[in-house]
């Protein structure tokens, strides 16, 4: 039933144009996205066609015999439009594995989308995991969302942290300037990790010139100097929080709160969503308790971000 062909540049347009129609796809998977970083990975994105008609497309990459649901994007997996159904996907994986041992690889790691970045239900894939690929969950991770329309309260700290923020005069302001947030957040990083960002200045600044409806800096300001920052994905169901930082003078003044009150309250209060991301470290099996309940003060609740693997 269906032609399955590895992606290739000249392919973009048709890919892109997939993309803005799928139900469970967000801008990561645009190719101006998902190929910043294309030095560091081996794309083996897949396109299945019925047909002329493209019917999905997996975006991944290979490393040696294991073919990734890609690993330089949070989530991946088999990307739909509405005319996909769950007979359709069923066969497919049925199709799948025979093409990948043909082409050398002998192990699936799969990430499927997180549901609430679904514009409509998109769990056709996680039937014919289990009952096709006989797939694994081999990583389950914490992440916190918050349900914007259920205006669950704010825990009393974190109140008590806004009102301080307000008082002082902090002042929040959307900008398209990422320079001073970032030295703010390389500095934290390495300070209390030893680690760098996951995008360099360079790449969010790229990143922001091509997609600038959709990546997003917040930066607090007190007395003029900036003391916090958060930098926000928005998708079309979803803001997330991809980087959040902030000073000595920021923590003490609830420089963080006051962001967060003006993104949820004033520029995105008909949102469905606001992701928050993991709070678990390591293979996923360690929570970060203070992480995660600095999260759950503003009214974030738990979904899991699962990783599967199988066998080809």
């Amino acid at each position: 039933m269906f032609e399955i062909r590895r992606y290739t540049p000249a392919d973009k347009p048709l890919w892109d144009k997939y993309v803005a129609k799928a139900r469970n796809a967000t801008f990561l998977f645009y190719r101006d996205y998902m190929d910043y970083h294309s030095d560091r990975f081996e794309d083996h994105s897949l396109l299945f066609f019925v047909g002329h008609h493209l019917h999905s497309i997996l975006p991944a990459n290979i490393v040696g015999t294991i073919l990734y649901s890609h690993q330089g994007l949070t989530y991946g997996g088999l990307l739909m439009d509405t005319e996909v159904t769950s007979a359709d996907v069923i066969q497919l994986f049925k199709e799948l594995n025979p093409y990948l041992h043909q082409c050398g690889i002998r192990k699936v790691v799969y990430k499927p989308v997180p549901w609430v970045y679904h514009q409509l239900p998109s769990e056709e894939d996680l039937y014919p995991l289990f009952w096709i690929c006989k797939a694994r969950l081999v990583t389950r991770d914490i992440g916190t969302v918050i349900f914007l329309q259920q205006h669950l309260r704010w825990r009393k700290d974190r109140r008590r942290r806004l009102r301080r923020a307000q008082e002082a005069g902090v002042e929040v302001v959307r900008t398209d300037d990422f320079t001073p947030f970032w030295q703010v957040l390389e500095e934290n990083l390495m300070n209390r990790h030893q680690v760098h960002p996951v995008h360099s200045l360079q790449e969010m600044e790229l990143l922001h010139q091509r997609f600038p409806k959709n990546i997003i800096q917040y930066n607090a300001f007190l007395n003029g100097q900036i003391v916090a920052g958060m930098t926000f994905y928005v998708t079309p169901q979803v803001v997330h929080g991809q980087y959040c930082s902030s000073n000595d003078i920021g923590k003490e003044f609830g420089a963080v709160d006051a962001i967060h009150d003006y993104v949820m309250h004033h520029d995105f209060p008909d949102y469905p969503y606001m992701d928050f991301g993991r709070s678990t470290e390591g293979d996923g099996s360690i929570l970060n308790e203070g992480l995660v309940a600095q999260k759950e003060g503003f009214g974030g609740r738990t979904i899991c971000y699962d990783t599967y693997e199988w066998d080809v």
